[in-house]
């Protein structure tokens, strides 16, 4: 049975600085190496410390951060929760097989201003420590627990300051995503390199793309020929589920607010699966990504190829429909836990603890139990 993080932080105590063997910080760390062999489990306890507020959901998620490091092939040293003069202040540092390096500053939001020189002047004294070889096999990374579309700082700043070639930027989740693919496909240590080592400061565009890739993998191919009307068989309803993630302007939470709530209606791509086969009737819920499914309603048409101004993206969003009935749990999200991995039909067979990003990256078909238990219609067995 999987136990909660708040549950685990009860047990070690306060996490802090403190030195020695036998304390939280230790307890706590020792506990993700013997414990957590999954990345499904990490991605569970990321998700409940961006859930919650405090320093000992940030520092556990600074860890997470870290020992995600590992599965991404890397030796990690863990760094300080809080920095203090004459040491170094970096929250990690990672060392790949093929010499190069990587200084991690993990933030639980974008919203407070950064000064890229502090990043840069960790790098510059592990360089004069000679921990580091130098710049050419090094980059800072700044790990953003729930980035702020409004914002993009972390961005800006790094352009601004012409630090392209020494910084980059990665949200927990792709990070997440990369760790999944790795684990589970032919991706290797040094593919991970690669996508980390992009021409722009944010990683996020590749690692989706990657993560995308893979949820897509094995989708029905429409056949273009269509079947005559005559022999078209009664539609049934079918259940959806689709990711829901935040644009230049609003966060996942207030993109499903404005479209879903206010306006009723929401848009699919060209290549969103399912897209020609959903119709009035069938049930959609949406997931927010890293944190839950926060709304559902009815398809009130089919998808047609329409703008609306608040589609953000309408170019890459086209078909658009309308949606009736609808109902919003913002503030009560239903969480995709271990518990509730172990309830739905879509995991059966498969361990609920090994990555699971697959099952909320890309729109997909639910069973109606599915759909029921991730609506919060019916209680888990």
């Amino acid at each position: 049975m999987s136990i909660s993080l708040n549950k685990i932080m009860s047990l070690v105590g306060k996490l802090d600085d403190s030195p020695g063997e036998d304390v939280p910080r230790e307890r706590f760390r020792h506990f993700l190496k013997e414990n957590v062999k999954e990345v499904g489990q990490i991605r569970d306890y990321v998700e409940e410390c961006l859930r919650n507020k405090g320093d000992q959901y940030n520092r556990a998620l600074q860890d997470l951060v870290n020992y995600l490091g590992e599965f991404l092939g890397f030796e990690v040293i863990f760094g300080r929760y809080q920095g203090v003069p004459g040491q170094i202040g970096h929250d990690g540092l990672w060392k790949s097989p093929k010499g190069y390096h990587i200084v991690i500053e993990v933030k639980t939001t974008e919203v407070y201003a950064i000064k890229t020189s502090t990043l840069v002047g960790y790098v510059d004294q592990l360089i004069s420590e000679k921990n580091i070889p130098d710049w050419d096999r090094a980059l800072g990374l700044y790990v953003v627990g729930r980035p702020d579309p409004e914002v993009n700082q972390f961005e800006n700043s790094i352009v601004a300051e012409k630090r392209t070639h020494q910084l980059r930027i990665i949200s927990v989740e792709s990070l997440i995503s990369l760790a999944e693919t790795m684990n589970e496909y032919e991706v290797d240590h040094e593919d991970i390199l690669a996508v980390i080592q992009p021409s722009r400061p944010t990683v996020d565009p590749v690692a989706g793309l990657m993560a995308r890739l893979v949820a897509q993998r094995g989708t029905e191919i429409i056949p273009k020929e269509e079947i005559p009307a005559e022999e078209k068989p009664k539609r049934e309803i079918a259940y959806w589920l689709t990711p829901v993630r935040g644009d230049e302007e609003n966060t996942a939470e207030e993109c499903i607010k404005i479209l879903v709530g206010e306006e009723k209606i929401y848009a699919f791509g060209e290549r969103t699966p399912g897209r020609r086969h959903l119709g009035p009737g069938d049930l959609i819920g949406f997931y927010a990504s890293g944190n839950g499914v926060v709304a559902h309603a009815k398809v009130a048409s089919k998808p047609e190829k329409k703008t609306h101004p608040k589609i953000v993206h309408p170019e890459k969003y086209p078909w658009l429909f309308r949606l009736k009935d609808e109902k919003l749990y913002l503030d009560n999200p239903i969480i995709i836990d271990t518990s509730m991995r172990s309830a739905l039909e879509a995991f059966h067979g498969i361990d609920p603890n090994r990555a699971w990003g697959w099952f909320v990256t890309s729109t997909r078909k639910l069973t109606e139990n599915d759909f029921k238990l991730l609506a919060g219609q019916v209680k888990k067995a």
